[in-house]
C-alpha cells in the first residue's frame, strides 16, 4: 500500500457541502473536510481527480478563533452524523449564510444577492426522527470516510426521549430502523426493517415492520399534524415551526389560491392556510404522506393530489396567487420548474435544502420570468453542514 499524500495548506471559504475551498496557483482546486477559513492545516488527500482533489484535516497547525472542542464523544470516535461540531454555533450560522451567498454568486451569477439569516433551532436535542443502521443489535451511524457502522453510546442532537431509544434499544437481527418521537404527545414509534421478534424497546413504543398503522402527532404553529412512520417530516417540531413561519411570512395575506408542491404531510400549506381564506391545492407523490396530508388539511378548503409534481396538470379559469415548492435535495430541476412556472402565480416561494440546487433553480425560474427577491437562511440542522433556505420570487 502506498503512503498517503500529505500537504500543508491555508484554508479558504466554506462552500456547498461544508468543505473549505483551497485555490493555489498552479495546483488543482482542493476541498478540505474539517478545515475552517484562514486556518493552516495538514491535509491527507483522499481523492485526486483530473481537475480537483478532496482531502481531510489530519492536523490543525494554526486554528481558527471559531474552532472549538467538539462536545460529543461520538464525534471524537469518528461518527459521521455531525460534521461541524468543531465550529462555534454562531459561526455555523455565519458560514451557512455565506455558503448560500457564494452559491448564488457563483452559480446563479447574482452579484449582490439579498440573503439574511432567519434563525436556528437549539444547538442540541432538536432531532425527533432519525434513520439508523443496526450493527450487533444496536443503533448506529456511519463512520466518517467509511461505510462502516458505529454503534451510538450517546447522540447529543437527538431529543432525550429519542436518545433513550437510540442508546438503550436493541434491534436484534434488523438491518435498519427509523425512530420517531413526539414532543407534543410523547408518542414513540420504531419502523424496523427486518425481523422484529428480538427488538427490545420500552413498552410505550409502537414497533412496526412495514410502517403501517403507526404514527405520531405534533403541534406546529397552532395546528396538530399526524406524521406516519413512513412519511417525511422535518428534523423535529422546532425545525418544522421555524420553516413554516418563514414561509408564512412571505406569502401575501390576501392569497386566494395556494399551490403547495411536494407538500409532504401538509405542513407548509396547513400553517399558511390557517389564517387565510384561501383554496389550497397540495401535490405529493408519496402515498403515506398523501394520507397524512388529507387528514391534516381536512378542516381547510384543500385538495390533496397524489402525483409527481413534474407531471401534474392543474386547470382552472384563474391562476394561483402563490406557488410553494419544497423539493428534495436535488431541487426542482427543469421539468418541475417548467410545470410550476406555467401556472402563472405572481409569487413563488422555494424551499431549498442544498445551496447549489437552489442556485440552479434560480436560473431555471429566471428563464420562466421569475426574479429572485430575497433568501432567508435557516439553521435547521445545527452541528452539520446542512442548510435550509426560503427564497421568494416574483413574476
Amino acid at each position: 500500500m502506498s503512503n498517503p499524500t500529505i500537504t500543508d495548506v491555508t484554508c479558504g471559504p466554506l462552500v456547498a457541502g461544508g468543505d473549505a475551498l483551497v485555490r493555489s496557483e498552479g495546483e488543482k482546486v482542493l476541498f478540505v473536510e474539517g478545515g475552517l477559513p484562514g486556518e493552516q492545516v495538514r491535509v491527507e488527500i483522499d481523492r485526486d481527480r483530473k481537475d480537483l482533489r478532496n482531502g481531510h484535516v489530519v492536523e490543525v497547525l494554526e486554528p481558527s478563533p471559531v474552532r472549538i472542542q467538539a462536545p460529543c464523544p461520538m464525534f471524537h470516535a469518528g461518527c459521521g452524523g455531525c460534521q461541524w461540531q468543531h465550529i462555534a454555533p454562531t459561526a455555523q450560522h455565519e458560514f451557512k449564510t455565506g455558503i448560500v451567498v457564494d452559491a448564488l454568486r457563483r452559480i446563479a451569477k447574482i452579484e449582490e444577492p439579498n440573503v439574511t439569516f432567519g434563525g436556528a433551532v437549539p444547538d442540541f436535542g432538536y432531532r425527533t426522527t432519525m434513520h439508523l443502521g443496526v450493527i450487533d443489535g444496536r443503533a448506529a451511524l456511519r463512520r466518517r470516510h467509511t461505510k462502516d457502522l458505529l454503534p451510538l453510546d450517546v447522540c447529543m442532537i437527538s431529543h432525550p426521549r429519542l436518545e433513550e431509544l437510540i442508546v438503550e434499544g436493541r434491534f436484534g437481527e434488523a438491518t435498519e430502523v427509523t425512530l420517531r418521537v413526539s414532543v407534543t404527545t410523547g408518542e414513540r414509534i420504531a419502523y424496523v426493517k427486518g425481523d422484529i421478534d428480538d427488538v427490545k424497546l420500552p413498552d410505550d413504543v409502537v414497533v412496526t415492520p412495514n410502517g403501517r398503522n403507526a404514527s405520531i402527532h405534533e403541534d406546529i404553529a397552532g395546528r396538530r399534524f399526524r406524521i406516519s412512520a413512513r412519511s417525511f417530516f422535518q428534523s423535529g417540531p422546532a425545525s418544522a415551526e421555524l420553516l413554516a413561519n418563514a414561509v408564512d411570512a412571505v406569502v401575501p395575506e390576501d392569497a386566494g389560491w395556494i399551490v403547495d408542491a411536494y407538500a409532504g404531510v401538509g405542513l407548509l400549506c396547513g400553517v399558511v392556510g390557517e389564517e387565510r381564506d384561501a383554496t389550497i391545492t397540495a401535490v405529493e407523490q408519496d402515498r403515506s404522506a398523501v394520507h397524512d396530508a388529507r387528514h391534516n388539511l381536512a378542516d381547510l378548503a384543500a385538495e390533496v393530489i397524489e402525483a409527481e409534481v413534474a407531471t401534474v396538470a392543474l386547470s382552472g379559469e384563474t391562476k394561483p396567487d402563490v406557488v410553494i415548492a419544497d423539493p428534495s435535495r436535488t431541487g426542482l430541476g427543469k421539468s418541475a420548474s417548467r410545470t410550476l412556472s406555467r401556472l402563472g402565480a405572481q409569487t413563488f416561494v422555494l424551499v431549498s435544502c442544498d445551496p447549489a440546487s437552489l442556485a440552479r433553480d434560480v436560473n431555471l425560474l429566471a428563464e420562466a420570468g421569475y426574479g429572485l427577491e430575497n433568501t432567508t437562511v435557516l439553521d435547521l440542522f445545527p452541528q452539520t453542514h446542512h442548510v435550509e433556505a426560503v427564497s421568494t420570487f416574483t413574476r
